[in-house]
């Protein structure tokens, strides 16, 4: 009752065959990839470039963070695994490659007694 049919408006246009530019049409899935690159593959690699020097600069004697959260001492190096000193007698191998952050020896500890 209300609906009007719909009838198509170009009526005297070209057929558009030839007359596109190829660069115009493709120029979105450029400008998509372009803004991935720069946001999502460009710093994952500069993260991955990181952590692999972090890792290659492990030492005997530095803290340690694994990804599962365990905090621990290094006692050895070795080529693809370390020994981290976890409790006063308790030492456990761990591959090089969980490891998450390195806490030198500098670092001071923070202090856990809160002051009000």
């Amino acid at each position: 009752m209300f609906a009007t049919p719909a009838f198509a408006q170009a009526a005297g246009a070209a057929p558009s065959g030839g007359g596109e530019n190829p660069l115009l049409t493709f120029a979105p899935l450029i400008l998509l990839f372009v803004i991935g690159y720069f946001l999502l593959i460009r710093p994952q690699q500069r993260r991955a470039k990181e952590q692999q020097e972090l890792i290659k600069g492990i030492k005997r004697g530095d803290t340690v963070v694994l990804n599962s959260g365990v905090i621990g001492k290094v006692t050895r190096v070795e080529d693809a695994e370390i020994q981290v000193e976890i409790a006063p007698t308790v030492s456990v191998k761990v591959v090089k490659s969980m490891i998450s952050t390195v806490r030198t020896r500098g670092e001071p500890a923070p202090a856990n007694d809160a002051k009000a």
